[in-house]
């Protein structure tokens, strides 16, 4: 944020980025990441049906998470316990959407 300040203060219409990132990112929230050998079908479960934003689902033996629709909200960090971190990942620009789609098998597959 004080990037923006300054570079409107400044006059700046660019940034250092991504020479220099802002040590601010550190401090957004991430998307989740998961331990598929924690995970179990109910667990799975349990955390979709958390998800506000229907980015998580379960499908057969996997739990589908789409990056493009999750808002970073932590619920499923929440029902989840160990079993999901913060991935610290921010930079998830794509052209591809479907490199948005993560599949994580549950319990480490079958």
């Amino acid at each position: 944020m004080l990037w923006f300040l300054r570079g409107i203060r400044r006059g700046v219409v660019t940034s250092r980025y991504p020479a220099r990132p802002d040590p601010s990112a550190a401090q957004l929230p991430t998307p989740p990441a998961f331990h598929a050998d924690r995970l179990t079908v109910e667990l799975a479960e349990r955390l979709a049906a958390a998800c506000p934003a229907r980015s998580l689902r379960r499908d057969g033996r996997d739990l589908v998470l789409d990056l493009g629709g999750c808002t970073c909200c932590g619920r499923c960090s929440v029902v989840g316990g160990e079993a999901v971190a913060a991935s610290g990942e921010f930079e998830l620009a794509t052209r591809d959407r479907g490199a948005l789609v993560k599949r994580i098998p549950i319990g480490g597959g079958w």
